[in-house]
């Protein structure tokens, strides 16, 4: 069993995933980073930040994540932060979009709650203490046309932090959401310009954020904050509306 005090990050190979595992890192956490897909690019960032290690999972897959208990065992034997960061959008209108497309993106969102489940049970609750902290999204709160069933997912999060707290009063595990607005990740790279520039102009701060800047708080949470739980953190430069 690994001594250091280790942070899981789902979606940990790419965007505020990776800023999440460096911000950990150097705050002496050994990191677990996650990937389902982006193996290349996790491997770099092992190699980068060191103390930590690599784990594989399609987190909409309960049976994938059941594996990935028993990997966690056998590579750290501890989880004490977890970080459900992973996420995926897919955008068409509610006319256009089909069930299938709606049902991959709510898998996820099972899968967040089945994960942080098993983690709980496995790890967390025999630890003196625990952290799990949840990125969620500024359209949570807002909506946003077109991703009408990532905005749902979203939102879910908050409400299952909220509820999470709840939960786990007397259990020395806190739960907080951390709601980013427009941040500079592959995903948002991939909406139309036309979206890009309406949410600039309603940018208080007049600029995207960037990963480390969503970072910079999961590693607060992580480390400190020992009187936060069941809170949304929102992180977008004075969004408005957010």
């Amino acid at each position: 069993m690994i001594k250091k005090t280790v942070a899981l990050v789902t979606g940990g190979a790419t965007g505020i995933g990776a800023a999440c595992c460096r911000a950990l890192a150097a705050e002496g956490f050994h990191v677990g980073i996650h990937y389902n897909k982006s193996a290349e690019r996790a491997q770099q960032l092992l190699s980068e930040i060191k103390e930590g290690f690599l784990i594989q999972a399609d987190l909409a897959d309960i049976e994938q994540v059941e594996m990935m208990i028993g990997k966690l065992k056998d590579a750290a034997g501890r989880v004490d932060v977890l970080v459900n960061n992973a996420g995926q959008s897919i955008n068409a209108d509610i006319l256009s979009m089909k069930v299938e497309q709606f049902d991959a993106q709510r898998a996820l969102t099972r899968g967040v709650w089945y994960l942080t489940k098993r983690i709980l049970r496995q790890f967390m609750l025999r630890s003196p203490s625990g952290r799990i902290i949840n990125i969620s999204s500024v359209v949570g709160h807002t909506g946003n046309a077109g991703q009408i069933p990532y905005t749902m997912e979203k939102a879910a999060l908050d409400a299952f932090t909220k509820s999470l707290a709840q939960e786990l009063r007397g259990r020395n595990v806190l739960v907080n959401s951390i709601a980013p607005g427009f941040i500079e990740t592959d995903m948002t790279g991939e909406l139309p310009q036309e979206m890009k520039d309406k949410i600039m102009t309603n940018i208080a701060l007049g600029r995207i954020g960037k990963p480390e800047e969503v970072a910079e708080v999961v590693a607060f949470l992580a480390r400190k904050g020992s009187y936060i739980t069941g809170s949304v953190i929102h992180v977008n430069g004075g969004l408005y509306g957010g």
